[in-house]
């Protein structure tokens, strides 16, 4: 079955690996790109799109410029330490350079425009900050039932601290994960983090080809950067959307914490009283050796 999607993101190396493997997915029908600010500003976060967009082979895929800051507050962390102030680990350079048109119906009003035109559901993949998918929630509730699910990368369950997607924008969270209806999975950092990659893979990567030598080589300076192996995050997000049911999952009702204590950005199971209480299906275990092997299957197949 055909999944028409479309990736809201920051990208960020695991949002190239993300936005790559969507692009390798015979399942996956792309239908767009939005941006947001996260990993960088959303003018770099677009830039960095459109370089993926010329790498992919994706031709003059819409891509559109989203928001620049949260709904409410200022971001307060960001991320130079692990992926560089181009987003891309200081190594954008890697990448064609950005060419090609970016929508100027912004990223909103595409993603509005394509859901009102298509022709089946279509699956929402958010893997940056969630503010771009609350306000079209909000702007265009009418739309709501043209969309099949939203899978989202973010949010921690096991650990003690808030995960970077959700504590970028705690507030836009809390509208899309405890506030709405619409159909929706997380993939929280507690699974993602177990699919990490050493050398041996990376080395296969980039044997495939330029392109995939290219992102093999945005993959290993960051890890060379942190001194650790590199998680593929947002890829389980993307995997999971093209391929339903490839996560385990469990039904939650979730709370997003929004003060200024130091649970805000923190995602925790509610209570079952909350009068907005909905249920969100939680990823909850993948193998991660069958899931880096897939992952790796198909960036392979782009060469």
């Amino acid at each position: 079955m055909t999944v028409p999607m479309i990736i809201d993101t920051d990208p960020g190396v695991d949002d190239a690996v993300a936005l790559m493997l969507a692009a390798a997915s015979p399942e996956v029908r792309l239908l767009a790109v939005t941006t947001v600010f996260g990993n960088a500003d959303v003018e770099v976060t677009t830039a960095n799109a459109v370089r993926l967009r010329t790498l992919a082979g994706l031709g003059d895929l819409p891509v559109a410029a989203g928001a620049d800051r949260p709904l409410v507050y200022p971001q307060l962390r960001r991320t130079d330490r692990w992926h560089g102030r181009d987003g891309l680990g200081g190594h954008a350079d890697l990448l064609p350079q950005p060419s090609g048109p970016i929508s100027a119906l912004g990223a909103v009003t595409l993603m509005a425009t394509l859901l009102r035109g298509a022709a089946t559901p279509v699956t929402l993949v958010a893997i940056g900050p969630l503010t771009n998918i609350a306000l079209l929630l909000a702007v265009h509730p009418e739309l709501k039932p043209r969309i099949g699910r939203i899978v989202i990368m973010g949010g921690n369950l096991a650990g003690s601290s808030a995960e970077f997607n959700i504590d970028s924008d705690p507030e836009a969270a809390r509208r899309v994960l405890v506030e709405e209806d619409v159909p929706t999975t997380l993939v929280p950092l507690n699974v993602t983090q177990r699919a990490t990659v050493d050398d041996a893979w990376l080395a296969e990567l980039a044997e495939a080809g330029p392109r995939c030598a290219a992102l093999a080589g945005i993959i290993g300076h960051c890890g060379q950067q942190r001194a650790s192996p590199v998680a593929l995050h947002d890829s389980l997000a993307v995997l999971e959307a093209a391929v339903a049911g490839m996560l385990a999952t469990t039904p939650m009702i979730l709370q997003v914490g929004c003060d200024h204590g130091g649970d805000r950005g923190a995602v925790r199971p509610g209570s079952g009283q909350e009068t907005t209480a909905r249920v969100v299906q939680v990823a909850c275990d993948a193998d991660p050796t069958s899931i880096n092997a897939m992952i790796l299957h198909r960036l392979r197949s782009l060469r």
